[in-house]
């Protein structure tokens, strides 16, 4: 009797257990919900099992089907809050601080995923002051799934805006749902869904991939959980493999070379890259050294080490005490340190560089001081070096995540039930080795999106992609520069935008710290073709045509503004011309009633015109009254 009344008793829990009501992770306390339009609420439950909602001194019922799935659609809600939501079934679950608003989600590689943590030294106040409950952001965890569209996340959870959520929110992101809120006095929530290195084809559904017949095919390897487990595994191996024989061959970690004077160091000057002097072109692990000196009335203040970025691996060591370490090539070198570690007199600090492949060294043009209280020591200049170890170029890694269709099945079909305003995508970057194809990517990608959601063409604003590397002397091709003709183009696909963000790069850095003015263009494009603002200029001039006069080209634009300018310069720079022979040469440009006439004594007949073609057009000037860049082009004339 006793064991048939434990069956019942488990039975019994698990028919309860089963009945009761789960809601995915994006229905949760403190959830901005889309105003102004039905929104879908959705859950699971026992199969048939009916499903109460109370809401606003409502009531709202549903029935799950078979498979236990089940939605509420609730009417069209003002912007506000916060409300309370109440679900019941055979249990009960409260819902608080729900907030009506609008809703964008934001995709896309590392610029637009980068947190406001990355920005601390950049924008401390807009930091300090970010107690705003009305933004709040919901960031989906980076996973990826080749074999079926996921229903829900592992984790997650909405945080508004304070002090100390904010450093987990998209720079991007954040600075535009700041100037979407100030303008329209709406709640602004905004789905984090980004991941760094992430080619667009990850980001497409399976079904709508199949556009693209190599990364359908591709795809269909990465269902094999065995090949991924053996490639990782593989990779696994490999780098440790690669870090033991580095570190056992390391004469820095066998001689303790964190303690050392280093006095017969020959000398290096820092900023640079040790492959432009005496070491030479090597892999493997470098030591550097430097002495400064620290006077008493700076002992027991608030010290931060600035080492700008090192490629591609560091270890900080100040008096033989560990300091602070970042293990890949991106990140600043902003490393605390505690109020015990520096004395009075000599201090010495002696960095440990792990270099996996192509120039290793100290990233030119970034900060490299020590602050301590209102105090800065300028690092540059002479250090002591000494190669600790020369190794072969680590190999290579497969990013499987990078894979696909991968991310879209993880961090997108997820988030399809949910009503939103629109899409913000910041993204190019991990595709400018096949330039040729994206714009087919990024419509297939919008397309695909819309279908899902299933809200016809919502608003879908893009970045264009910044200027970086070195600056050319002479017109050159770019791969960047094809990229972003290729976003140019995508225009044509209704109901978008795009924020030119061709000055706000850094030659020596993938991750621009200027996120306040991405968000802010973003946010001019959404108040544009979203909000309805029609007298605020939203864009810098984008090219319209092109036709020949004799020698010379005059090309006319859209968004215009007030006027063209031509910034900082009495001149226009960064227009190139050729003629059918195809070689560009530099030409005169000259702004004549609002329109850009260029020539070239060099090019007699021209048939095309580039503008800020380069990977890093530094200099490009023609701007609008509005103080917005124009978009760079290629176009053949009369075309």
């Amino acid at each position: 009797m006793r064991k048939i009344s434990l069956y019942v008793i488990l039975l019994l829990a698990s028919l309860t257990s089963s009945a009761q009501i789960k809601l995915p992770r994006l229905i949760s306390d403190g959830m901005v919900l889309q105003r102004a339009i039905p929104v879908k609420l959705w859950g699971w439950a026992a199969p048939n099992e009916i499903v109460k909602l109370n809401f606003n001194k409502a009531e709202y019922t549903a029935k799950a089907n078979e498979k236990g799935e089940w939605q509420i659609k609730l009417p069209a809600q003002k912007a506000g809050g916060p409300y309370q939501m109440v679900f019941t079934a055979s249990n009960k679950i409260i819902l608080k601080d729900i907030l009506f608003g609008d809703v964008w989600v934001c995709s896309g590689q590392s610029n637009m995923e980068l947190p406001m943590s990355r920005l601390i030294d950049k924008y401390p106040d807009v930091i300090a002051n970010a107690n705003n409950n009305q933004i709040r952001q919901f960031q989906v965890p980076d996973e990826f799934d080749f074999k079926q569209e996921r229903k829900d996340f592992s984790n997650g959870s909405w945080v508004s805006a304070s002090p100390k959520n904010v450093l987990d929110f998209s720079g991007v992101a954040y600075f535009f749902a700041l100037e979407i809120n100030k303008r329209n006095h709406i709640p602004i929530g905004f789905i984090n869904s980004a991941l760094g290195g992430s080619p667009a084809q990850d980001w497409i559904s399976e079904s709508a991939i199949k556009r693209f017949p190599a990364y359908h095919e591709e795809l269909q390897k990465f269902k094999d959980d065995n090949l991924i487990k053996n490639i990782e595994k593989a990779d696994q191996q490999a780098s440790i493999n690669w870090y033991k024989k580095l570190n056992a061959a390391d004469d820095g970690l066998i001689n303790n070379w964190k303690k050392t004077d280093g006095k017969d160091w020959p000398e290096m000057n820092i900023p640079g890259y040790w492959a432009d002097g005496d070491l030479g072109y090597v892999n493997g692990v470098v030591w550097f050294k430097k002495d400064i000196n620290i006077t008493k009335d700076m002992l027991g203040k608030p010290a931060k080490l600035m080492l700008g970025r090192i490629i591609d691996a560091d270890s900080v060591f100040i008096n033989g005490q560990f300091a602070g370490t970042t293990s890949y090539q991106y990140p600043p070198r902003r490393y605390i340190l505690p109020n015990t570690i520096l004395k009075e007199g000599k201090n010495t600090i002696v960095v440990r560089v792990v270099n996996n492949s192509g120039r290793g060294g100290f990233a030119l043009d970034k900060p490299y001081e020590l602050i301590v209280g209102d105090q800065t020591i300028d690092l540059k200049g002479a250090w002591n070096y000494k190669l600790g170890a020369k190794m072969e170029p680590a190999p290579s890694q497969t990013f499987v995540r990078w894979k696909p269709v991968g991310l879209y099945n993880a961090m997108i079909s997820p988030l399809t039930n949910y009503v939103i305003k629109g899409a913000l995508w910041y993204q190019g970057e991990a595709n400018a080795n096949k330039p040729e194809e994206y714009k087919s990517l990024m419509q297939t990608l919008i397309e695909d999106w819309r279908s899902k959601w299933n809200q016809g063409n919502f608003p879908f604003l893009y970045v264009q992609l910044p200027g970086f590397m070195d600056a050319k002397s002479n017109p050159s091709e770019s791969s960047w520069a094809k990229l972003r003709q290729q976003q140019l183009d995508l225009l044509t696909v209704p109901n978008t935008a795009m924020a030119v963000g061709i000055d706000l790069g850094e030659w020596n850095d993938i991750h621009p710290l200027n996120k306040q003015d991405v968000g802010k263009r973003l946010a001019l494009q959404a108040q544009h073709l979203v909000y309805g603002d029609v007298k605020t200029v939203n864009s810098g001039p984008i090219f319209k045509e092109a036709k020949l006069d004799k020698d010379k080209i005059t090309i006319s634009f859209n968004h215009i503004g007030g006027g063209l300018i031509s910034k900082g310069a009495k001149e226009l720079k960064y227009f190139a011309i050729a003629g059918a022979d195809k070689k560009y040469y530099w030409a005169n440009a000259q702004i004549i009633k609002n329109k850009v006439v260029v020539w070239s004594n060099k090019v007699q007949n021209p048939v095309s015109v580039r503008y800020a073609w380069a990977d890093n057009p530094e200099g490009a000037n023609l701007y609008n009254k509005a103080n917005l860049p124009a978009s760079p082009f290629e176009a053949k004339v009369g075309l």
